[in-house]
């Protein structure tokens, strides 16, 4: 038995956009919330959030949805990291919280949208967590937080389940979408928990058509051109950067060399000058050099 890869674009929409039992035990797992605010039921909303005309810009996102109190939800996989996917998803999560209002509404009636992205590539190395979490928070006070856009970012190359002490339902699905990528076999624990046993089951090879294995082995081609494309240009813009650094260097070098030796050349007609008796104001109008400079002579 082989399993696909569940962070593919046709098996993550399949399983998290296609079955809300899933989705909701996967957004209960991952985001920051306590009891009393768990998601219990969802409805599936288009993933296409269109502008309000036609000149401003569409967007689309894997899994769109909102739950029984009206809180959206954005779910989406990234496979390479960009610093412009940051504000890709600051983008879609204030689209989709502008959107809900037309011009008869009040403010009041807002309800958050929680954007949830998973990203399959390290893109904070300094920092060892891989779950990052922003709101508006006042900078002085933290915890005084707006409601309304909720950011979550998780860095899939830093998880390592025998290293942290997260919820279980956490550690379960993050172990499936690290561990599950063309598996022979499912782990135990992943078989042990009903919901996602039922999403490993979604993965099995056979239950696809070949059109659509087809399309799954073009999304990873896709990827992994794209991966080579950008650490091609990455490692060009790095060696680029180095010449420049290095010809910058030297051209500082020759430069802070010419000013000293400039420098050392004034100081040597300053003290000839002041030898055969001019005064130190009419040495400092010949040289540049200071009359404090000429005294120190």
């Amino acid at each position: 038995m082989r399993y696909l890869d569940p962070r593919a674009d046709l098996t993550f929409k399949k399983v998290f956009g296609e079955h809300p039992d899933l989705v909701i035990s996967f957004l209960n797992a991952l985001l920051p919330f306590d009891d009393d605010n768990r998601v219990e039921s969802v409805e599936y909303i288009p993933t296409e959030l269109v502008p309000d005309n036609p000149l401003k810009k569409n967007s689309i996102v894997d899994v769109r949805c909102k739950d029984q109190r009206g809180r959206q939800f954005l779910v989406e996989m990234q496979m390479i990291w960009s610093e412009e996917f940051k504000q890709r998803v600051l983008f879609n999560a204030s689209k989709a919280y502008v959107r809900q209002l037309d011009k008869r509404e009040n403010y009041d009636l807002l309800q958050p949208v929680y954007s949830l992205n998973l990203v399959n590539d390290v893109f904070e190395p300094e920092l060892k967590e891989y779950y990052h979490h922003y709101d508006i928070v006042n900078v002085e006070h933290s915890d005084r937080v707006i409601e309304g856009l909720h950011l979550v970012f998780v860095e899939l190359p830093k998880f390592k389940p025998h290293n942290f002490s997260e919820r279980k339902m956490q550690v379960l699905w993050l172990r499936y979408l690290t561990e599950m990528g063309d598996a022979r076999e499912v782990p135990k624990e992943l078989l042990d928990n009903p919901e996602v046993k039922k999403a490993c089951d979604i993965l099995e090879e056979s239950s696809y058509s070949p059109a659509q294995l087809e399309g799954y082995e073009k999304f990873w081609d896709i990827v992994r051109t794209e991966k080579t494309y950008f650490n091609s240009a990455r490692k060009h813009g790095f060696a680029e950067g180095r010449a420049e650094g290095r010809a910058e260097g030297r051209a500082e070098g020759r430069a802070e060399g010419r000013a000293e030796g400039a420098r050392d050349e004034k100081m040597r007609m300053a003290k000839k000058l002041k030898e055969i008796g001019l005064s130190n104001g009419q040495i400092a109008d010949t040289t540049g050099l200071t009359v404090k400079e000429i005294e120190e002579l």
